[in-house]
């Protein structure tokens, strides 16, 4: 539940890749995800990261447990899809959903967080003339990386709970104690940040 900004020590030639090098892949690659159409595009874009995976040595059923949030949603996304248009663009939809994700998963393992956010404040140092500090920018990314991978973790151990007094068919009995804990923990951080002054 832990694959986005949960990164391992290794020795691979992607541990040792430059940072901006990834970042530059993973925005080049959201770009083509976005660009091309067809289901033989979607998949081939899919083998990149699916590649990259590999040769970082990421395991593969941690790897898989990871997506399986990220899987359920594209399915949910992709029946809509066959629905509405048919299924090319629904296995389109959940390739193109899976290759971002996936992509977004082997920088963070492969990457230092601090190096990690020492790059995106070197590439944000432009957004200081429209005032807007390059430091927030690293900030709010590691606010991400950290929190995607807390929400997985709190919805998981809410339907543990649902699960345990045979209620997880009814979404309403995990849902929604999980949406309210999710913002009590943002509201929390949000606190603790301006308490630092660091946002308002």
């Amino acid at each position: 539940m832990t694959l986005l900004g949960a990164h391992r020590t290794a020795r691979t030639p992607l541990d040792r890749a430059p940072v901006a090098a990834k970042l530059g892949g993973l925005a080049v690659l959201g770009v083509a995800v976005v660009a091309t159409r067809g289901v033989p595009a979607a998949l081939g874009l899919l083998a990149v990261p699916v590649l990259a995976a590999v040769l970082a040595g990421l395991p593969p059923r941690a790897t898989l447990r990871g997506l399986l949030p990220v899987l359920a949603t594209a399915v949910l996304a992709g029946a809509y899809q066959a629905w509405a248009r048919g299924w090319g663009p629904a296995v389109a939809v959940v390739a193109d959903l899976l290759t971002l994700v996936l992509a977004a998963a082997v920088v963070t393992a492969t990457t230092p967080a601090d190096r990690l956010l020492d790059t995106l404040t070197a590439a944000a140092r432009p957004l200081r003339r429209v005032g807007l500090p390059p430091e927030l920018v690293a900030l709010a990314v590691a606010l991400v990386l950290r929190t995607v991978p807390e929400i997985a973790r709190t919805v998981h151990e809410v339907r543990d709970a649902a699960r345990a007094r045979g209620a997880e068919r009814d979404p309403r009995v995990w849902l929604t104690p999980a949406v309210l804990r999710v913002v009590g923990r943002a509201r929390d951080l949000g606190d603790a940040l301006a308490a630092r002054g660091v946002v308002d």
